[in-house]
């Protein structure tokens, strides 16, 4: 699995609304507040509410809040909202490699492996690295 900017970046602004409370946070305060490039937010936010994670009103007191509440949004809901697939083999799912010779038991364990990621992300809320934060005094 490849964790691109793409993926932190959008985990991190997730995680910076579901902080906010209920309160809209703007594209702006996202970049300060996250230090992600004001330019790489719009298409990821764009993705995310197009992935029914955000929901967007415009206008002075305007911004992004999140569509249901951060214990039911995964981590893995949000990086498959702004790229597919969890993870790939040559740009390929893993599902869908074959191999021959003695590499024949390389997809069963990229699989499992695909499946071990996945649980992990699929199982962890933005709820729950908020609550790990505020355990750990942060």
């Amino acid at each position: 699995m490849h964790i691109t900017a793409r993926h932190d970046y959008a985990v991190q602004a997730m995680l910076a609304i579901a902080a906010a409370g209920g309160a809209h946070v703007s594209t702006s305060q996202l970049a300060a507040r996250q230090g992600i490039p004001a330019t790489y937010l719009p298409p990821l936010l764009y993705d995310l509410r197009r992935a029914e994670l955000l929901l967007s009103r415009a206008g002075n007191d305007g911004g992004y809040s999140l569509a249901r509440p951060a214990e039911l949004i995964s981590i893995g809901d949000v990086m498959r909202a702004v790229s597919g697939e969890l993870s790939s083999i040559r740009g390929r799912p893993p599902h869908a490699i074959t191999y021959v010779g003695s590499a024949r038991a390389l997809p069963l364990f990229w699989r499992s492996l695909h499946a071990a990621a996945g649980g992990m992300l699929n199982s962890t809320s933005l709820r729950d690295l908020l609550d790990q934060l505020t355990e750990t005094g942060g």
